[in-house]
């Protein structure tokens, strides 16, 4: 048998609704007057009890600064991008408009100013009003601020399950808490600290909390320049984000808007004339889209997310990623970087421009840093970091490496195959055993069988250059990309036509663990991570291939090599960020210059004599349209191409610039050659470093490098360049005593491609 409810007490009824009401109100302005008069002057139980109920409840509310978006700035301050969880932008009570302010309280609590947190008057009416079918709140701009503030306290805890919602999970006992605080909070604040705090938090759209960002989002405009139709809207969307959403609900949002106005009018805020030209005003938004995070940003989308990951892999910033990833996003930090927009411009354009229309996903980047100070200057590539029509689209990064120095992820590509942009660092070491430059050696030969005596200090030279011994697990004899470069030669024209076996004729007179030192000083290292997941292993240089470049570095990696011959020998580590503040202007852990000695100073002075003849006489004077220290400054350069063409390069400096240019294969393994392919309507039967790498580094460094310094070089000891050539010596065979004719070879183009062979020895 079902028991049929007393209509009298049926909560469906008129009636019924009134003494539910009656009663929660009798409760709730017990309570009130509980903390206004001493509880004895409050007569019955139930009155003590809920008295004793509310006394329970806490009374101090921790109004910790709201979840705001954080920025991203280049180094000459403009924006790069925002990130947040949730789109705020804090402004003070002085940068809302007066109307707005009006118009918030006029819709949501005309008696603020009157109150003392609580409006018991309010209740009342509230409670009559919902009796008679019109239901009604009774929440005070104090009240709600509570709530809000609550809310955003849970959220930057991480408990979203327990965030309040009036009219979905707030019980009555949720609002006796939000009425104790509320009264505790205007005893401690003002009435415009209040509603500075309570415009700064609200939700007005997903893509916007607070006035300024409603602002911005609805109107394209400021907090402080909002007109009164457009304050009277906003003001009016408070009560219900998605229902008076102006560009889904325009009628809607209009019909909420002139009330807020008829408000405003009644409570003589406005006049009759205002108020009438306000209800004339359509209802048209002037979006401007809230875009957060690395993929929207205005210029360096990859520099920003290779900021980002910075942020979110230093402990400074939090004790694991959930914490890390909610002071970024949540805490208003100001970013400030080492990125110069002009470069970084020039940059992209070079980088996007050498690829073309790209249907097979080839792939162009390019990075700058400052010699002296390791400031990253510019990092671009030729792809969308959002899917869009007809682009090549990635999320990794081309010009950094897999992981950081801790295995934590970078988002990077990890770096392509050098190729013959290595070989510098074995020139250098040849420079650093005292040796000269015009020495000439046996590049002629070709053979380097399996143990061969070659010399290693510090451990053991593995690989073998020997076709008769591939079966015993040597490589094919030493190749050079062309017939006419297997004669003696001098070291300084072996560099700079780029020949294979005249870096390998050099080798053999050098201590590889010399080799070896120079490598690590300067900073090189695999793009990625070793077999075991070690990251950024070191380039094992007592692997012979690795003299032509075999492991993959990525470009900011070389660049910053580079620069140590720029820097007089000394090498700094790459920085992006160069200051880091709180919302309240406290300095957080940044990055700062970090440089040690590397090279000597007469040597990097040699290698720099060496490398602007790349561009004069070498491959590099090949590069079109052509730098040189003839044609307009003193820079220095190498240019670099694998194997099979895959990954191509040029690598070069001035004083005051390191840049790194690269075009290749981006995509999985990194094997397809680069051969018979169709660039920018030209047809390449295959790509050398000086082709399309070439161009981008020569107007990158035109348009850019004078802006950063372009002094000449200083000149290396005379005996370093025109030094007696050594004599010929049991433990350095291919030694000859003259120099070989070369004037008649035009350059080479990369010569001296690199040989992947890893024979064992």
């Amino acid at each position: 048998m079902v028991t049929r409810r007393n209509p009298i007490f049926d909560t469906a009824t008129t009636l019924g609704k009134i003494l539910g009401f009656l009663g929660v109100s009798a409760i709730c302005g017990v309570l009130v007057a509980g903390l206004l008069v001493p509880a004895a002057a409050v007569s019955g139980s139930a009155a003590s009890g809920s008295i004793q109920f509310f006394d329970t409840l806490p009374a101090e509310l921790k109004v910790d600064p709201p979840s705001e978006s954080t920025r991203i700035l280049a180094a000459d301050g403009s924006l790069i991008a925002n990130l947040y969880e949730e789109n705020r932008t804090k402004v003070s009570l002085d940068q809302i408009s007066p109307l707005m302010q009006q118009a918030i309280i006029a819709v949501e609590d005309s008696r603020f100013y009157e109150h003392g947190g609580v409006d018991t008057t309010g209740i009342l009416r509230a409670v009559v009003s919902t009796a008679r079918g019109n239901k009604q709140g009774a929440s005070t701009i104090t009240q709600q601020y509570v709530n809000n503030v609550l809310n955003a306290n849970l959220a930057a805890e991480g408990n979203d399950a327990d965030i309040k919602l009036n009219g979905v999970n707030k019980g009555v006992g949720d609002k006796l808490r939000e009425m104790k605080l509320a009264i505790a909070l205007e005893k401690k604040f003002s009435k415009d600290q209040i509603l500075e705090g309570y415009l700064n938090i609200v939700f007005f759209n997903r893509d916007a909390y607070g006035i300024e960002a409603a602002s911005k989002l609805f109107f394209s405009t400021t907090a402080k320049d909002l007109t009164l139709p457009e304050a009277a809207l906003l003001a009016g969307l408070v009560n219900s984000p998605s229902a008076f959403d102006p560009i889904t609900h325009p009628d809607a949002a209009k019909a909420r808007r002139d009330l807020v106005l008829g408000l405003m009018l009644d409570q003589k805020k406005i006049t009759q004339a205002e108020h009438d030209a306000a209800v004339a005003t359509p209802v048209e938004p002037k979006v401007t889209p809230a875009k957060q995070g690395c993929a929207y940003a205005t210029t360096a989308p990859y520099f920003c997310d290779y900021v980002l990951h910075l942020l979110l892999n230093n402990p400074a910033y939090g004790a694991d990623t959930t914490e890390r990833t909610n002071n970024v996003f949540r805490g208003g930090l100001t970013i400030k970087t080492t990125l110069d927009p002009n470069a970084q411009a020039v940059a992209q354009a070079q980088s996007d421009a050498a690829a073309g229309a790209n249907p097979d996903k080839w792939g162009a980047a390019m990075v700058s840093v400052q010699p002296n100070t390791g400031k990253i200057i510019n990092m671009a590539q030729n792809t969308s970091f959002l899917q869009a029509d007809g682009k090549f689209d990635s999320q990794v990064n081309f010009n950094v490496d897999k992981m950081d120095k801790d295995g934590n992820d970078l988002n990077g590509l990890g770096g392509a195959q050098p190729g013959s942009t290595m070989k510098p660092f074995t020139f250098t070491e040849w420079l650093n055993e005292g040796k000269s430059m015009n020495t000439v050696v046996n590049a002629a030969q070709r053979v380097y069988p399996l143990n061969y005596p070659w010399r290693d200090s510090c451990g053991k030279v593995t690989g073998a250059y020997n076709t008769a011994q591939k079966g015993l697990g040597a490589a094919d004899d030493l190749q050079n990309a062309e017939e006419n470069y297997y004669r003696p030669m001098d070291v300084l024209y072996g560099l700079y036509n780029s020949i294979n076996t005249a870096t390998f004729a050099s080798a053999a007179q050098l201590d590889f663990c010399g080799i070896q030192k120079v490598v690590d000083a300067v900073g090189l290292h695999s793009g990625l991570p070793d077999s075991d997941g070690t990251p950024n292993p070191k380039i094992n240089m007592s692997i012979l291939a690795n003299l032509l470049g075999s492991t993959q570095t990525a470009p900011l990696t070389m660049a910053s090599a580079f620069a140590t011959f720029a820097n007089d020998g000394k090498y700094c580590e790459p920085i992006a960020i160069t200051s880091v503040t709180d919302q309240a202007g406290k300095d957080l852990p940044a990055q700062s210059t970090s440089c040690r000695d590397a090279i000597k100073p007469e040597v990097a002075r040699g290698v720099n004599y060496a490398l602007q003849e790349v561009l004069n006489r070498g491959s590099g004077s090949l590069i079109q349209p052509r730098i040189s220290t003839k044609t307009s400054f003193p820079i220095a350069a190498k240019t670099g191409t694998s194997n099979y063409n895959e990954s191509t390069w040029v690598v070069g400096f001035t004083t005051g610039l390191a840049t790194a240019a690269w075009y290749g294969d981006p995509l999985g393994n990194q094997s397809r050659p680069g051969q018979n392919l169709t660039i920018n309507g030209k047809f390449y039967s295959s790509i050398d470093g000086y082709q399309i790498a070439g161009p981008m580094f020569s107007k990158y460094m035109s348009q850019v490098a004078p802006a950063y310094g372009t002094n000449p070089f200083p000149a290396p000891p005379s005996n370093m360049v025109s030094g007696t050539p050594a004599k010929t010596s049991p433990t350095s065979p291919t030694t000859q005593a003259t120099p070989a004719p070369q004037t008649s070879t035009q350059p080479s183009p990369d010569a001296g491609k690199n040989d992947n062979g890893n024979g064992k020895g």
